[in-house]
């Protein structure tokens, strides 16, 4: 049910804290000196300078801390590693040279800019194509560090093929402007203990990963998730400076902030997307696809974190909600002297509906064929679930169709088509319609698990613990519904704590769209084991067999049943009426702790939906008008509608963003161009149109809560359904992202063969 957010009180009225906000005796703050290059031979760094200046308590280059590295997650430890601080080659604009501490952040930074580095300027390699065959920023490896294929090459069918239609699509680099930028504040404790606040997405695997370079036993560090201002994937690493951080509050004895701001995340944080693609499908006469191709080159930054298994992500999706026989992908992770990549929004999955939704709008046009009808005709049908896809992985459940006949009706699309005929016919503004299907994957990595526990109190009250982290999604609430509508109490009863590994012993991670599939399917899981136990408890207390004990609106009852109409809506609490029994409570108050441990590992989940947008376009000036954007959805079991709702309108807006005005562009000296948000531009509350969102339920067949992952879905369908809306408006075959008022106009005015 659509409950309020528990958590907006704190956030509204600036009670919750977030990392900069957090007060610690005698806190040092930490600014780097970073690279005014993006690609350099390491001459020297001399820090003598900062050391001098007001405030200071320390100043260190490379040679001044031990070789630690960070590196990309398990399974890529022969990757590049990352160092704390340049050692030896600078690979990228703004990577970390040096490190101040001093006690105010305004000493740190001016003592940051006082030391003195010696570089040797080397050439930028900034394009994923042309750097496999520039020389290589490693030793010992050429640039491309990896390559990944799946399915199997169609060379054969695309020969035979009636209709072949070729592309070349760009996936512009993005930043993910999280409203708070990377913070991390370490606190060395007793006996060599640790504690770090973070603003994360993975406390577990941030505290594992940290155990492991700084030679301590896990057990030894605690990390904690404070409030989080955004994070969109790009706060699920273990960055060189979260190391530095702890490191020197280590050496120091004192507590180490580092807080980034926005110049430094414009400059050297993380990036999203950037691939380059080429495309090919191949049809019937009729329209039925044979074959599809998509041939991956991305480029992951200098340093191969997560950026680098994002691709992948793209290469196991690039087969959409199409029943196409034969799927080649083939994905290669290059190496750039460009900010790492990393997860950003969607992470893969938009890159992958990106390539095929635009081509297929080109082969309806090739054919002359309705793109709607296209798509009907070549779906994945609801009787061929479960369904194995070339690329491997299993779709669970789906009616591609339903959502795609909701959508277009909810948008008008006959009637859109009926109004382009006629100002085509007669004069007027341009108006176009698009559409875009797609699979999302959700759950995180294959077989990834999560952790959840119920524990019932003496006072009448739950506590819910959980391995997932919140970083906005409202996990308070919907968690604490999962676990009441379990236990059949009333949802204020739950108490939720998560970010937490001093509370929560065991945990994977919040990313992927996997909180409510995986974390509130552990909880639910949990709550049911937390009833058994309590009945079996129940049992013996009053020498009855366990079969005769009943539960009900979180009481045991002896010898009857639970009466009708108990249990109901996700969230709702209980219903009213008498009931008697031994409250959960109560039961704890005369037998001690009574908790449920569950360590979930479900299947990958796999949500769809279909977007249509429509545009109208002013060919003088090239902007583009977004009439209207219809998202129709399938996330399985919602638990929490307004949150989901809250969740869909903030992906369609970053979606819509990388349409229409999102691009990190990079400078011919290999430096980024956007230093400040005046460079950069993002869309606001005003730039969004009216928006419809829809959803059709097709539970998870393989979780007790039937949840899907939400949150992402926007990212996925809105470029492409609106590239295609701006592309069928203008009658062009294609423009690039993102379609400012430049590149509209310049491709209106190529169509008409204008040049004024």
């Amino acid at each position: 049910m659509p409950l309020a957010r528990r958590e907006d009180h704190d956030l509204l009225t600036g009670r919750a804290r977030r990392v900069a906000d957090l007060d610690l005796s005698g806190t040092l703050e930490l600014a780097f000196t970073r690279s005014p290059v993006p690609h350099a031979v390491v001459r020297g760094v001399d820090v003598a300078a900062a050391l001098k200046e007001e405030g200071v308590a320390g100043a260190w280059s490379a040679a001044d801390l031990p070789y630690l590295a960070a590196r990309a997650l398990p399974g890529a430890e022969e990757s590049p590693p990352w160092p704390l601080l340049a050692t030896g080659r600078v690979r990228y604009p703004g990577e970390a040279l040096a490190v101040t501490a001093a006690a105010t952040r305004a000493q740190a930074e001016d003592a940051a800019e006082a030391v003195r580095l010696d570089l040797e300027p080397l050439p930028a390699v900034c394009d994923p194509v042309s750097a496999q065959a520039a020389p290589p920023l490693f030793d010992g490896s050429g640039n491309v560090l990896a390559e990944h294929t799946f399915g199997a090459p169609a060379d054969d069918v695309f020969a035979a093929a009636p209709v072949v239609v070729e592309a070349a699509y760009r996936e512009q680099l993005l930043l993910p402007t999280s409203l708070e930028p990377r913070a991390v504040l370490a606190e060395p404790g007793e006996h060599g203990g640790l504690t770090v606040w973070v603003s994360h997405q993975a406390q577990h695997r941030l505290r594992d990963s940290l155990a492991e370079l700084l030679g301590l036993e896990r057990e030894r560090i605690r990390v904690i998730v404070p409030a989080t201002g955004g994070a969109f994937g790009a706060k699920s690493q273990t960055y060189p400076e979260y190391v530095v951080a702890a490191l020197l509050a280590i050496r120091l004895g004192r507590p180490v902030r580092w807080c980034e701001d926005r110049a430094e995340a414009m400059l050297a944080g993380p990036r999203g997307r950037g691939q380059d693609q080429r495309v090919r499908l191949a049809a019937d006469a009729d329209g039925t696809f044979l074959a599809y191709e998509l041939l991956i080159d991305a480029g992951v930054g200098a340093y191969p974190h997560t950026g680098a298994f994002v691709p992948m992500m793209t290469g196991a999706m690039s087969t959409g909600a199409y029943r196409t026989p034969r799927v080649h992908t083939r994905v290669r992770c290059v190496a750039t002297t460009s900010a790492p990549t990393a997860s950003y929004r969607g992470a893969g999955r938009p890159e992958a509906a990106y390539a095929l939704e635009r081509t297929v709008d080109r082969l309806a046009r090739r054919l002359g064929m309705d793109p709607a009808e296209l798509r009907r005709r070549n779906f994945i049908r609801p009787g061929q679930f479960p369904y194995l896809t070339p690329t491997g992985r299993t779709y669970d459940s789906g009616d591609y169709a339903a959502t795609l006949e909701r959508a277009l009706a909810a948008a008008g699309y006959d009637d859109v088509r009926a109004e382009q005929a006629r100002r085509r016919q007669e004069g007027g503004a341009p108006i176009g319609v698009g559409i875009a299907t797609f699979v999302e994957r959700s759950g995180g990595p294959p077989d990834s698990e999560e952790f959840g526990s119920v524990e019932a109190c003496a006072d009448g009250t739950f506590i819910a613990r959980v391995g997932s982290t919140s970083t906005g999604q409202g996990h308070l609430t919907a968690f604490a519904q999962v676990v009441a509508s379990v236990l059949d109490v009333d949802v204020d009863l739950v108490r939720v704590v998560e970010g937490d590994t001093g509370e929560v012993p065991h945990g994977f991670a919040t990313f992927g769209s996997r909180s409510m599939q995986v974390g509130g399917a552990a909880l639910w899981r949990a709550a049911e084991s937390l009833v058994a136990a309590a009945r079996r408890r129940c049992a013996g207390l009053l020498g009855l067999q366990e079969d005769d004990v009943t539960y009900a609106r979180g009481r045991m009852l002896a010898g009857e049943p639970p009466g009708p109409g108990t249990g109901g809506e996700l969230g709702a609490g209980v219903d009213a009426g008498p009931i008697t029994g031994l409250a959960l409570g109560e039961l704890v108050a005369r037998t001690g702790p009574l908790r449920a441990d569950e360590i979930l590992t479900p299947p990958q989940a796999f949500p769809y939906g279909a977007h249509v947008a429509v545009v109208e376009i002013d060919p003088d000036l090239g902007t583009v008008g977004v009439l209207k954007l219809v998202a129709a959805d399938d996330y399985g079991v919602v638990v929490n509608p307004m949150i989901v709702d809250g969740q869909g309108h903030g992906s369609i807006a970053q979606g819509l963003g990388q349409a229409l005005h999102e691009q990190a562009v990079i400078g011919a000296d290999g430096m980024p161009y956007a230093r400040t948000l005046l460079d950069y531009l993002l869309p606001t509350a005003a730039d969004m149109p009216p928006v419809t969102l829809l959803e059709t339920v097709t539970p998870n067949p393989n979780t007790p809560l039937g949840a899907k992952g939400a949150g992402e879905a926007g990212c996925i369908g809105i470029p492409p359904a609106v590239v295609n809306a701006v592309c069928d408006a203008l009658d062009v075959e294609h423009i690039d992202m993102p379609l400012t008022p430049a590149a509209v106009w310049a491709a209106a005015a190529a169509r008409h063969g204008s040049t004024a």
